[in-house]
């Protein structure tokens, strides 16, 4: 059963550029050691927002990856640009 850990966050717009720039490494990043990533997506919501949603093969890969991040130097440069960052994981119970 897929997977999904998603996070809500601020970006200040000052540094939303560098923010995408640091994410695109971290994600490249995680792939390589931890292929189960198949798509991470970033939505703006209407209030400035952002909610950023990672989708797993299956909740063994996720946790593996999860599990490595403090070793990714990405994790916390990337991070360290949001602001009042949730984190909830989830598994796919339908999709279409």
């Amino acid at each position: 059963m897929p997977a999904v850990r998603s996070h809500r966050y601020s970006v200040p717009d000052a540094d939303l550029e560098e923010f995408l720039a640091r994410r695109s490494s971290l994600i490249a990043t995680v792939r390589e050691g931890h292929p189960g990533l198949t798509r991470a997506v970033l939505i703006r919501l209407e209030d400035g927002t952002y909610t950023d949603t990672w989708h797993w093969e299956t909740p063994g890969q996720m946790g593996a990856a999860f599990d490595a991040m403090p070793t990714f130097p990405e994790a916390p440069l990337t991070m360290a640009l949001t602001r009042d960052g949730t984190a909830l994981n989830g598994l796919v119970v339908d999709e279409r």
